[in-house]
């Protein structure tokens, strides 16, 4: 199963949020006990989520483009951006 995930600033902030939530339960405080984000990294040693998924992706997108079978990496690969200017106004309706 592959998972098609377009890592945005939005859900990485969610990722961090609820990794913090989950940091947070492992050390039995809570968001009125005002400890600092890097103080409860510190406490738990977790791995930061957004780093990882990033890195994660970074590794699957050099997998992908290794093949040599014909498939995605060929394609982008050999893309040719557009040669001189778009036309002006709308496009016409199809």
């Amino acid at each position: 199963m592959t998972l098609d995930l377009t890592l945005t600033v939005d859900l990485i902030h969610k990722f961090k949020v609820a990794q913090r939530a989950m940091e947070r339960a492992m050390l039995g405080v809570s968001q009125r006990d005002r400890i600092r984000n890097d103080e409860i990294l510190r406490r738990t040693k977790v791995t930061d989520i957004a780093q990882r998924i990033s890195k994660l992706m970074w590794q699957r997108a050099g997998h992908v483009c290794g093949r040599t079978d014909g498939r995605w990496g060929r394609h982008v690969l050999e893309w040719r951006p557009r040669i001189g200017k778009r036309s002006v106004g709308r496009p016409p309706a199809r």
